[in-house]
């Protein structure tokens, strides 16, 4: 079974000497990576000592990446403070829906504008 760090224990390791990060609720010490980095430096220290998963992902890391990620694996973020995804609920598709709706609609109204000219 893996280690479970707290996000306390993850924020206390923000400095370029002494760098953890987050990333898909699992735990990393980058501190030996950081030199190494293609995307330099900089990319890591900006997200030390939190959650860098949004980050990661923009990027478009490659699945060599992640494989290169596991070595600096030291454990998972505490269950407590792993951010519970909410459903989506009715309201949301609703507005989802009729934000089509309207645009669709008003698609409809312009090509109509248009075609009477």
């Amino acid at each position: 079974m893996s280690k479970e760090i707290s996000l306390a224990e993850v924020k206390k390791h923000n400095k370029p000497n002494d760098l953890w990060v987050i990333i898909e609720d699992k735990v990393y010490d980058l501190t030996k990576f950081l030199k190494e980095h293609p995307g330099g430096e900089d990319s890591l220290k900006s997200v030390a000592g939190r959650d860098g998963t949004k980050e990661f992902i923009d990027v478009g890391h490659s699945q060599e990446a992640r494989q290169i990620m596991k070595k600096f694996l030291i454990g998972n973020l505490a269950a407590s403070d792993i951010k519970k995804k909410k459903p989506v609920g009715c309201r949301e598709i609703g507005l989802a829906v009729g934000g089509i709706l309207l645009g669709v609609a008003l698609i409809y109204a312009f090509k109509y504008a248009t075609a009477k000219k």
